[in-house]
């Protein structure tokens, strides 16, 4: 931004705070205007990571319990007036604050742990005269005592869930996290690659996770979970099962890059895949590509339900097939929320509502088959303004394990 204009917007109280915010504040200022929101209490990691523009403290990344209470970081959002922002977090978050790492008008440093959190909330609402209104909170992500001590602090105010306009907020990723998206699917599929390609019979289930964790954090990910088949078994948890000569393997992973989930599915096979094989992980395919076809910006989101409708019921295995499609970004099973059926539980409040470009999908079919074992495809798809881009995609056929 020229100078000049810096200069101009200095003259306006919380302008310049506006001007430098790492999201859409009208957006969300109209998400909590349509919610009857007067201010948002925001306690989850990966809303914080948002607002604060891909900030998480280094220290509490993998843990929060410390002492006898935890950490709970906590950013104070009041619609309209970005200047009465405040940022609550821990004493060693100084450090970072040295570093300019914050937006955020007002710094508080010293949270002894979540009820004092809430009690320095309470203070600094009350300074700025907010003694009644409707407050949005992350209740899923604030604990009982802070919960406790927010109502007895704010006996005035109406505390109410906050989970949606945060998420819609969130949904049409910007081209910067296009890219975050980008680079952890193809990080995790070339790890996934790289386990199958190196490992031959007799590698137990242990071994294989174990190597996909080096091979992800070897590309800068954050390992997070490996689902994992072999053989005939559809048990998905690491165990001393070995994989052997002419068996498959099925690898589910989820790699965080930079705080964005890479969520993909791959199958191997020691050996060379029989017709049935081949047909088997063709007819996941087929449904995978079928789900794709109607998806582009302003297309109904139930609309991949329904393409995949016809080949589901054309199929000899439609007994044993699972699909299912859902929006993915900073967390798994985030907007768009196309089907209330699925394997997590929430309303399908995108099925009748246009696609967006720049929302991002995960579409998964899986065959249970109860001779030949799991097969399943996963893929990462975001929306464009004429179709569609697939992250991460390729090795989506039988890849080849390591006989030698």
């Amino acid at each position: 931004m020229p100078r000049e204009d810096v200069q101009a917007l200095e003259k306006q109280p919380g302008a310049v705070a506006a001007a430098k915010l790492p999201f859409n504040a009208a957006l969300l200022d109209d998400l909590m205007d349509e919610a009857g929101l007067d201010v948002l209490l925001v306690s989850s990691k990966h809303n914080l990571q948002y607002l604060l523009g891909g900030y998480k403290f280094f220290f509490f990344e993998h843990f929060d319990a410390i002492g006898i209470s935890r950490y709970l970081p906590l950013l104070i959002y009041r619609r309209g007036r970005t200047e009465d922002a405040v940022y609550i977090g821990n004493p060693m978050e100084n450090y970072e604050r040295e570093l300019g790492k914050f937006w955020v008008p007002s710094l508080e440093m010293q949270s002894g742990g979540s009820v004092d959190t809430i009690e320095r909330a309470v203070r600094h609402l009350s300074r700025l005269g907010i003694k009644k209104g409707k407050i949005g909170a992350e209740l899923a992500f604030l604990p009982g005592d802070a919960y406790a001590a927010l109502k007895s602090g704010l006996p005035g105010c109406e505390i109410v869930e906050a989970h949606f306009p945060l998420e819609r907020l969130r949904a049409r990723k910007t081209p910067a996290e296009l890219e975050l998206l980008r680079e952890a699917s193809n990080r995790v599929v070339d790890s996934m690659l790289a386990v199958m390609g190196s490992h031959g019979p007799g590698t137990t289930k242990i071994e294989l996770v174990e190597a996909l964790r080096r091979e992800e954090t070897q590309r800068g990910l954050t390992f997070e979970y490996c689902l994992i088949t072999t053989g005939t078994s559809r048990n998905r948890a690491a165990s001393a099962q070995t994989w052997d000569r002419g068996q498959i393997l099925s690898l589910d992973s989820g790699g965080n890059y930079k705080g964005y989930i890479g969520d993909l599915c791959r199958m191997a096979i020691l050996g060379q895949p029989d017709a049935e094989l081949v047909e088997l992980l063709a007819e996941v395919d087929a449904i995978q590509q079928a789900a794709r076809k109607p998806i582009r910006h302003g297309a109904r989101g139930g609309d991949i339900f329904a393409a995949v409708e016809e080949p589901l019921r054309r199929s000899p295995n439609n007994n044993n097939i699972e699909f299912v499609a859902h929006g993915m970004g900073l967390i798994s099973h985030e907007a768009p929320r196309l089907t209330s059926r699925g394997p997590v539980a929430y309303p399908a409040h995108d099925a009748e509502l246009p696609l967006q470009s720049g929302m991002v999908l995960s579409i998964e079919t899986t065959i249970g088959h109860p001779r030949r074992g799991f097969i399943k495809l996963e893929d990462t798809v975001a929306v464009t303004e004429d179709g569609w881009e697939g992250f991460g995609d390729y090795g989506r056929g039988w890849n080849q394990g390591n006989l030698s």
